[in-house]
Order: structure tokens, then sequence, then C-alpha cells
């Protein structure tokens, strides 16, 4: 019964992806290799946004773990688990296996999303022989592909002012799959599918109306397909009429 009880307690500490939250990150321990991870390390950078508004590329996952320490992660159900007559449950290990002579050697993959629910996004994949280094190589890859996007009110029903959705129109594709975000008025909530659900919650987006389109089945596409709608976010130029208007803010909203 004791162990049952330290199983429980175990499992309460990590989220529903198994991805450890209270994990702190140790800053006088990392050693940066990279000339922007030497300056937050040395206090001349204190903000992600001196990095990303640049166009200056992260390198390093620590540069994101002391700037945004808030920063959450979460893996995707891509993959499909073992079960009856070629049916069974959604997982988020994508497992394959190479023949050799040797035997079956059986490889995971996996996809995660990090964010800070504030206007902050990033996704990465990861492929290793087990599951917790695949898991590992993921969110250090959504780590170095966090982008900042443009939250807004771009609603004609709404036209609160507020950065609770999306000022905008957005379309992302991948492979045969189209996903198109619109904007949504305050109470709509996220209106997707569920894995996409969790890209825009990582983003800080609390009502949008999603559309897809083509193979959709196929998670892997539809969710990069997702992403890359919310990555033109951050592209995508504004005037400053338009700016005050929908209320237009890009990163964090203090």
């Amino acid at each position: 019964m004791v162990r049952d009880h330290k199983s429980k307690n175990r499992s309460r500490k990590r989220g529903e992806s198994g991805i450890s939250q209270d994990k702190s990150f140790d800053m006088e321990a990392w050693q940066p290799k990279t000339e922007i991870g030497k300056k937050v390390k040395k206090g001349e950078i204190v903000s992600i946004d001196e990095v990303l508004d640049r166009g200056q590329r992260i390198l390093e996952a620590g540069i994101v773990d002391a700037l945004l320490p808030d920063l959450q992660a979460d893996l995707i159900e891509v993959g499909q688990s073992k079960g009856k007559f070629g049916g069974g449950k959604s997982s988020i290990w994508r497992q394959t296996q190479k023949k050799s002579k040797e035997g079956n050697k059986p490889s995971f993959g996996t996809v995660a999303v990090v964010g800070d629910g504030n206007g902050y996004v990033g996704i990465g994949r990861g492929k290793a022989k087990e599951t917790v280094p695949a898991r590992e190589k993921a969110t250090r890859q959504a780590k170095l592909n966090l982008i900042k996007i443009k939250r807004g009110c771009g609603s004609w029903e709404c036209g609160c002012g507020m950065a609770h959705s999306i000022p905008f129109k957005v379309e992302g594709k991948c492979g045969s799959v189209r996903v198109v975000l619109s904007p949504a008025a305050k109470g709509t909530k996220l209106c997707a599918e569920k894995e996409c659900q969790k890209i825009l919650k990582m983003a800080g987006l609390k009502d949008v109306y999603a559309k897809s389109f083509g193979q959709t089945k196929t998670k892997l596409n539809l969710v990069y397909a997702c992403f890359e709608a919310v990555k033109k976010l951050a592209t995508m130029k504004v005037s400053e009429k338009d700016v005050k208007r929908a209320g237009i803010v890009g990163g964090r909203n203090e």
C-alpha cells in the first residue's frame, strides 16, 4: 500500500503529458556556449523580446529557460497505441521499427509544444530509441523554435479591444492539410481540434474559430499546419490604426 501511495504522489507532480513542471532551471550551473547565452547569463539581455525582435536564432534551450521561467510544456498525441483488430487509442508516442539481422529495432517519436500562455509558443519534434530521450529532444527543440505572436480582438461581433483572440484571419498548410484560424467574440472559447487547442492555449489565445481541410487524420500534418498559421501572427505587418482598433499586443501582455 505504501508503494501505491508513492506512485500516486509522483503522478500528481507530473502533468498529463508526463513532463515534470516543478523542475527548476539552475542558472549558476548553466554554462552557455553561444554569444547570446553568455550575454543572458551576464545580465546584458534581460528579455526574450531583445532576441526575437532582432530576428536572432536561439541555439540554446537555456536562453529560453532563463528569460521565461514560467514556461510550460505538453506533448501532442501524434501516434496510436496498439489495439485489437487494428485499432487503438491515441498516444503521444509515434512508434516505428527497423528490420535488421539482429531483430526489430524500435524507435519512438513525439511532438512537444511549449508556451507561457501569454504570447510565446514553440513546437518541436524528437525521436530516439527510448521514450525519455525522445521527450527531452522534442521539448528542447520546441524551445529553440519559440516565436512571439500578435494577439487582439479582430472579431466584428465583439470589438472589445482586448487581447483574447487573434487580430486577423490566418492560414497554414502542411502536406494536404490546411488550417484556417479566424477571430472570435469573447466567450466563444477555442473551437478547434483537441491537439490544435493545446497550441492555441499555450500561445495565450482564448477565443478562436478554426477550420481544417484535407487529410486531417494525419495528426502530424494537422499540428504543423496549425503552428504555421499561428506563426503568421508573428510575421504579419499591421498599421498603427489597426493596432489601436483591435488592441493588438505582441508577446507578453503585462
